[in-house]
């Protein structure tokens, strides 16, 4: 009976330890562990906005409605800023309160973007009042690393005031065609020297990036020995393109200093037996951008409504072959003379579409909209 008492005894000894044990486990106050929440799932409708980004009509973002309101609903991940969105006067101020009118719209960080390479292709003009700018061909042909740096400085310290969070520059085209109609043309690119052309697209990347600006290489895999333009139409690079183009993009992935790159709308038949245009090509996109070349971070596609896409192949087909050749971002400017630009409901309803039809999965949207997290977390 004594010894029946003591196993008994044993037993309920045993009982109080084990239930103090797992109080004290459970007393989050005292644990050095904690239980987070799981993240909410995003909705269809952030998945589809974080993959847009659109233009917009004037100096005020009253100015189209339809955008404010998506904006508002936190279903559009960015907006591209023109030399039509700044003010005749008072410049500065104008468009630093429109970039802060964009942002507190949403309940997101917002991508408010610009083509900003300096020279030519330059938005924010001294006429405005902003900093003198020079081409990529001066600095490439200068060939000094300080001179880059300071003009680099000074286009950092211009976007971030605004409140300019993505600029798509720098342009890592080769000058391999001299007479190329859009890039050489407009001294848009540093040099025919593939080293030459990393080595100062590196320091304006680098210094944006440092500004929590997010610097856009382009245009991948490389428009610089086309003889085309692709605003105006198709521009095929097959018989002059080399893999030289694809020198400056491996050593800046390398050196971690291309967090977002933008595709081309060329053809190159030798990249794509399908002959379609690399933001449309997935052998191209995810084959060699992603794959061989291991990048990591966003791609933005070139303005959908440059010609070479927009004449060829439709709003419908042109979202569904872009979105699963690998495009992060689909750009609708509004900014290309004689073309219809879509309105931001028919790009939604486009997206939807395809989506009830099974043409483009969630799943596929996901992994996007995390790479847009991602480095919009840097930003």
């Amino acid at each position: 009976m004594k010894e029946f008492l003591f196993i008994k005894k044993v037993l309920v000894l045993s009982l109080l330890a084990f239930v103090f044990s797992a109080l004290q486990c459970g007393n989050t106050s005292n644990s050095s562990e904690t239980i987070k929440p799981e993240p909410l799932k995003p909705t269809l409708d952030e998945l589809i906005g974080e993959m847009i980004i659109f233009g917009i009509d004037g100096t005020q973002l009253s100015q189209t409605p339809a955008v404010k309101k998506y904006l508002a609903a936190g279903n559009l991940g960015g907006i591209i800023l023109y030399e039509k969105n700044i003010a005749k006067t008072n410049s500065k101020v104008t468009l630093k309160t429109l970039c802060n009118e964009i942002q507190t719209q949403s309940n997101k960080t917002v991508f408010i973007g610009i083509d900003q390479e300096g020279g030519t292709v330059n938005r924010l003009k001294t006429k405005y009042g902003f900093p003198k700018s020079v081409t990529a061909k001066y600095l490439g042909e200068l060939n000094n690393v300080d001179s880059s740096k300071a003009y680099a400085q000074t286009m950092a310290k211009t976007i971030k005031e605004l409140g300019i969070n993505v600029n798509f520059t720098p342009c890592v085209d080769l000058c391999s065609n001299p007479n190329n109609p859009i890039i050489a043309k407009y001294g848009r690119c540093y040099s025919d020297n593939p080293q030459i052309v990393a080595t100062h697209a590196g320091i304006f990347s680098e210094t944006l990036f440092e500004n929590n600006i997010l610097p856009v290489l382009k245009h991948f895999p490389g428009h610089g020995s086309s003889k085309g333009d692709t605003h105006l139409g198709m521009a095929d690079v097959t018989e002059v393109w080399t893999e030289n183009e694809l020198v400056p993009y491996r050593a800046l992935i390398k050196k971690d200093l291309a967090q977002a790159i933008m595709s081309a709308h060329i053809i190159n038949a030798k990249l794509d037996p399908d002959t379609l245009p690399s933001t449309l090509s997935k052998p191209i996109l995810t084959g060699m951008l992603r794959n061989d070349l291991g990048f990591k971070g966003v791609i933005f596609s070139d303005d959908m409504q440059m010609r070479a896409i927009s004449d060829h192949y439709g709003l419908e087909n042109a979202i569904l072959m872009a979105v699963n050749a690998g495009i992060d971002v689909l750009m609708f400017s509004g900014n290309i003379p004689g073309t219809e630009t879509p309105t931001i409901e028919r790009v939604f309803s486009t997206f939807n579409k395809l989506i009830e039809d099974g043409k483009i999965s969630e799943k596929r949207l996901l992994e996007s909209y995390e790479r847009i997290q991602a480095v919009k977390s840097k930003l």
